[in-house]
């Protein structure tokens, strides 16, 4: 029966992206919505620079999309298009999170009983469904924004916490940290909402490696919003600071071609 369920919950989640996806494609907007999206479906058309603090890979991916436009007059549907096809996974991984934390409640033995795998899919068919076809998350997936693309990494972060949770004591399970580190990364240059999902993915970590106790609830709760903010204020604004002072000596002071600095600074991070 364990097979049986693995089966049914792949293919459960590829459902509801389905259902997902092709709700979306038939509601997305034709066009611009009145609002930030106008700006984003320009700048990502022409690769410029969009309002603070900017979303890069966003913008890239955007890019990508509207080669598929084939006409500028298509660009908007195009570039909106991004936002239906992450919605649609971020409902994807929606559903296999739900059903990750509903298997550990229903789900106790090596066992798995009918009635139970049942309850486990439907609990991740409705809460995901229900999700999908929520206001919010809707306007969101229609239109060239970059929430839905951040809900992507966000519901994707999290069921890679629950995956590298379920195979903790195997070999090469930690690569599944590593993964959510890159996409955090990567999240960066879309939008900074991920970022919250730290403090749920360090108790996740405690939980699963230490004894549990109020005094390590309390060095949990406290490493995460430091961790938080070291992102937040330290590694991503000085990263960007650092990159400027290279820039500075490589042209001011080195009397290098504008642009050496940046690169020579890419390429330095790269190695490191």
């Amino acid at each position: 029966m364990q097979k049986t369920y693995q089966r049914y919950n792949k293919l459960g989640g590829w459902a509801v992206f389905l259902i997902a996806l092709l709700t979306y494609t038939f509601t997305v907007e034709p066009t611009t919505s009145f609002w930030d999206c106008g700006e984003f479906i320009a700048s990502s058309y022409k690769l410029e620079i969009g309002h603070p603090p900017g979303a890069p890979l966003y913008m890239l991916v955007a890019r990508v999309f509207s080669f598929f436009a084939f006409s500028p007059q298509n660009a908007a549907l195009a570039i909106n298009m991004v936002s239906v096809v992450a919605s649609a996974f971020t409902i994807l991984f929606l559903f296999w999170t739900i059903t990750s934390l509903a298997k550990k409640i229903l789900i106790k033995s090596s066992d798995f009983p009918q009635g139970k795998i049942i309850a486990v899919l439907g609990s991740g068919l409705v809460g995901s469904l229900s999700y999908a076809f929520s206001d919010t998350f809707w306007f969101s997936a229609v239109e060239a924004e970059v929430y839905a693309a951040s809900s992507l990494f966000t519901a994707f972060v999290f069921w890679a916490i629950l995956k590298w949770e379920s195979i903790e004591n195997q070999q090469y399970a930690n690569r599944w940290l590593i993964l959510i580190a890159f996409a955090m990364g990567l999240s960066i240059g879309v939008h900074l909402l991920n970022l919250l999902t730290i403090p749920a993915l360090v108790f996740v970590y405690y939980f699963k490696k230490y004894r549990t106790s109020p005094k390590g609830i309390l060095v949990a709760s406290v490493a995460s919003v430091a961790l938080l903010g070291f992102i937040m204020y330290g590694i991503i604004p000085q990263a960007i600071n650092l990159a400027a002072q290279f820039e500075l000596l490589f042209v001011n002071g080195l009397s290098l071609p504008f642009g050496s600095g940046i690169a020579f600074y890419l390429i330095a991070l790269a190695k490191s």
